[in-house]
């Protein structure tokens, strides 16, 4: 992969890909900053090669122009955290001049998600070299993450870099004991992860809903819990191909409802009775989990043990949060909700790598070629 090492920006206006898909709240204001920041190391070393920047992002999915979506709040917090201003490009067709410039919402463009190469013309027509380091949006053939890339000298920027080289690394060269720990809510969201793991992995720790697809497998009950009806089938198959790594759980806290004041339960075992629903892994679970945690080389974490947003239910993964965070291994989060479950304990600056892109990091580790990385490939 082309790296900022071999791309010569001196004097040069350099289109730069960022991921700037930042939460906004009702009123418009930013939320959670951190891809901005994760963006700072590749913009600030560009600007010390004496490259001017022209950065092109998307915010959330606009069908067409929308205000909503506009970039403005994010130029605007950009040039507090750079130190120098950002002007905003209305369009395409009035871009000024400037040593920091970031366009309108690459979204607003009808050809944007279509890859058209007429679009990616004219992105290429306002500089002089292209950078990717929109590693989250890496997994889409956009013309602002692939056609461009093809028409201008291109180099990957040094958080997409650095995404590719730690997720591929534990991959190909792990530190053993390698432990993947993978939750959330649907099995069939997450199974090539599965399969990737259990043949690489020595562990797979398993939590969140998803649990509950393997558990009715083995004939458990599993009463009103989010049980996805589509994935028992690759549940068994996952079973039959993989039950000495895979780990389930053998305790469960379960609520009568989805929410925060409901009835709570902890029940020893997997059965879970009818009328109640199971949100979190139990306390024995938790703490076999940490263990193996503990006692790993590496570990990958994507997706929550349980409802942590709601805090009866937080406890699970909590647990498995604070065991990644203490561990001596190298750790590595996939974004999403993990990420979230970090910043909510406050523990997010305790592992070695967590991923600002869940959907691209989860299809990398799967093996799939990511579109906006293939383009940069030497």
């Amino acid at each position: 992969m082309r790296t900022l090492d071999g791309l010569d920006v001196e004097g040069k206006r350099v289109l730069v890909r960022v991921d700037f898909n930042v939460p906004l709240d009702g009123d418009g204001r930013i939320t959670d900053d951190a891809r901005i920041r994760a963006a700072l190391p590749t913009l600030t070393e560009l600007r010390e090669k004496g490259a001017r920047l022209l950065l092109a992002a998307h915010l959330g999915r606009p069908k067409g122009r929308d205000e909503r979506y506009s970039l403005k709040p994010v130029a605007q917090r950009l040039e507090e955290l750079l130190g120098e201003r950002v002007v905003l490009a209305p369009s395409l067709d009035d871009v000024p001049d400037g040593d920091v410039v970031m366009l309108e919402n690459v979204r607003f463009e009808p050809g944007e998600t279509k890859n058209d190469t007429e679009l990616a013309r004219r992105y290429a027509a306002l500089a002089d070299a292209y950078v990717n380091d929109a590693f989250g949006a890496a997994h889409r053939a956009h013309a602002s993450t692939e056609a461009v890339a093809h028409l201008l000298p291109s180099a990957a920027g040094r958080l997409l870099e650095r995404e590719v080289t730690t997720l591929k690394g534990i991959l190909e060269q792990p530190r053993r004991p390698l432990v993947a720990v993978v939750g959330g809510a649907k099995v069939t969201d997450k199974i090539g992860v599965l399969e990737s793991f259990l043949e690489r992995a020595d562990s797979v720790l398993v939590g969140g809903a998803m649990c509950f697809p393997f558990l009715k497998s083995q004939g458990r009950k599993v009463g009103a819990s989010l049980c996805e009806k589509e994935g028992l089938e690759p549940a068994r198959r996952l079973l039959n191909g993989g039950a000495d790594k895979l780990r389930l759980p053998t305790d469960l806290v379960v609520g009568r409802e989805f929410s925060a004041d409901t009835e709570k339960r902890e029940i020893d075992g997997t059965d879970v009775p009818e009328g109640w629903m199971g949100l979190d892994i139990g306390k024995r679970t938790a703490t076999g989990y940490a263990e193996v945690i503990q006692d790993a080389g590496t570990v990958f974490w994507n997706g929550p043990m349980g409802a942590f947003e709601l805090e009866p239910f937080a406890a699970g993964t909590f647990a498995v949060a604070e065991a990644v965070a203490e561990s001596n291994a190298v750790t590595v989060v996939g974004g999403g909700d993990s990420a979230a479950a970090l910043a909510q304990f406050g523990l997010a600056d305790s592992v070695d790598h967590l991923s600002t892109g869940g959907g691209a990091s989860l299809e990398l580790i799967e093996g799939k070629a990511l579109p906006g990385v293939e383009a940069l490939a030497e």
